[in-house]
């Protein structure tokens, strides 16, 4: 007999379904993402540290589990919420069932909800905490714990400990790739491209990083409020007025703005799918993209040399930026788009000709 779980939200909203993955209690941020596969890219993303995810899409897991799609080691969510998951998965390279796979992980899932009322809810009120737990017969004491949780030193929490060398077997170039969460295909990306890629922990000085003669310098993206990194701001806004060229995607677009003197706010319920229309504001050609983030660059506190070059054409928020005294620039979005569309791929070309130009 399945047993019922409860997701519990800040505003006193409790959802009854059934329970899957492991069997605990969890808290987390409680976000939706509008794609309709990368289910396995989306459990795997450090950008996920510290909440709960609901797939807006009603069947997930369909294709089953597999690890070379991974964007990172492990599960990164706190918590999982599905209308229905697939009990029987099929595909060539399925390695596993997404129950067996989130028991393994230790992280707790709900299906049977209707994600489609919770997503509209969360539109309407915003981003709110919630928890996944058995039992509910505590429920202020539930509600006082939402109260008090907040996600604090994400980037700690996924950043690498140690260095990472990833190489082609003729490399052109040699990239630094600030790790702030960062997603597998960046590096994939990268090599692909000719980049002896060298993946350096989120708070390592800016002075270690140019000691490795750098051609360029990559930002990734990662969890959390960009405001609380104060060091790492610091770090960035050296490696800025070095002269490398730098590229920076989503968290790293943020750390770069706030490294300028520019600010941020926090979205009403973020952005996060595989289907964010982004439009270039030079051109007024509009891209499909992928996006995972619930914090934006205010274009209107940017200093006078950071010129908004893409917006979102949902709602106007910044989605990139072009430096005019230094050879830089960074996206909101994820061009890498592991999962998701791959109209903006030709940014990692355009990163390589700023490195080939400062030869």
């Amino acid at each position: 007999m399945d047993q019922k779980a409860y997701l519990v939200l800040q505003d006193g909203t409790v959802m009854e379904g059934k329970a899957f993955g492991a069997v605990a209690n969890t808290c987390g941020e409680t976000v939706f993402t509008t794609g309709m596969t990368g289910y396995l890219e989306t459990l795997t993303d450090p950008s996920y540290y510290g909440q709960i995810v609901v797939q807006t899409f009603p069947l997930v897991g369909n294709y089953g589990v597999i690890p070379p799609d991974f964007e990172s080691s492990k599960v990164q969510v706190k918590g999982y919420i599905v209308r229905e998951w697939c009990h029987e998965p099929s595909n060539f390279r399925c390695q596993g069932d997404l129950d067996a796979f989130l028991q393994q992980s230790g992280i707790p899932g709900i299906y049977g909800i209707d994600t489609r009322r919770l997503t509209k809810l969360i539109r309407r009120q915003g981003v709110m905490n919630g928890k996944i737990t058995q039992d509910i017969s505590d429920l202020p004491g539930i509600l006082e714990e939402l109260r008090g949780y907040t996600i604090q030193n994400a980037v700690d929490h996924v950043t690498c400990q140690s260095p990472r060398t990833d190489s082609p077997e003729e490399p052109r170039f040699r990239v630094v790739l600030m790790d702030f969460g960062a997603k597998e295909n960046i590096r994939r990306s990268l090599v692909k491209r000719g980049c002896e890629v060298l993946t350096l922990p989120a708070h390592t000085p800016a002075g270690e990083v140019l000691s490795y003669s750098p051609d360029g310098i990559m930002l990734s993206n990662g969890p959390g409020d960009p405001a609380e990194n104060t060091q790492i701001i610091h770090e960035i806004g050296k490696l800025y007025q070095s002269g490398v060229p730098i590229f920076g995607i989503c968290l790293g677009h943020q750390l770069l703005a706030l490294s300028q003197g520019g600010k941020t706010v926090k979205l009403k319920y973020g952005h996060r799918g595989a289907n964010q229309p982004v439009r270039d504001i030079a051109t007024g050609r509009v891209y499909i993209t992928s996006q995972n983030h619930g914090y934006a660059v205010d274009s209107d506190a940017l200093p006078s040399h950071a010129q908004v070059s893409m917006v979102n054409a949902n709602d106007g928020t910044c989605e990139g930026i072009v430096y005019e005294n230094a050879p830089v620039f960074t996206v909101q979005f994820h061009p890498e788009a592991c999962g998701g569309p791959l109209d903006t791929q030709f940014l990692f070309d355009q990163f390589i000709k700023r490195m080939e130009e400062m030869r």
